[in-house]
């Protein structure tokens, strides 16, 4: 009776481990990062050989969130923000929010707000 075969790819909590060398979360400039966060690759070689790493740059080549990037690679967001820890600390991508500054401090524009209500009443 012969032994039986290991899969190529570990299944489950054993592949995250593998895929993030035993890191629970992300550390140092992924510290931030969350779901909205957009992410976009810089050109240059990809660091490590992880076949992960690769398909996040490649995808990456256009601004791409967080959650649609977990969605297209099929991982939770926890083992991500690892992968993606790596590939910021390597200069590979780059980490921006989702809604510019110049922005984000502005506010909701009132005056639209209230048209806005105002149309919806009238219905």
């Amino acid at each position: 009776m012969s032994a039986p075969r290991r899969p190529a790819d570990p299944p489950g909590l054993e592949r995250y481990y593998v895929l993030t060398g035993g890191r629970s979360g992300p550390g140092g400039s992924a510290a931030g990062l969350d779901v909205a966060t957009l992410v976009v690759s810089r050109p240059g070689p990809v660091p490590g050989p992880q076949h992960e790493h690769e398909e996040i740059v490649r995808r990456c080549r256009e601004p791409l969130s967080v959650a649609e990037l977990g969605a297209h690679l099929g991982l939770p967001f926890n083992i991500l923000a690892v992968l993606l820890s790596d590939l910021l600390d390597a200069g590979r991508v780059e980490a921006r929010d989702p809604v510019p500054a110049h922005v984000a401090g502005r506010g909701p524009d009132l005056a639209l707000l209230e048209e806005v209500l105002s149309g919806l009443e009238r219905l």
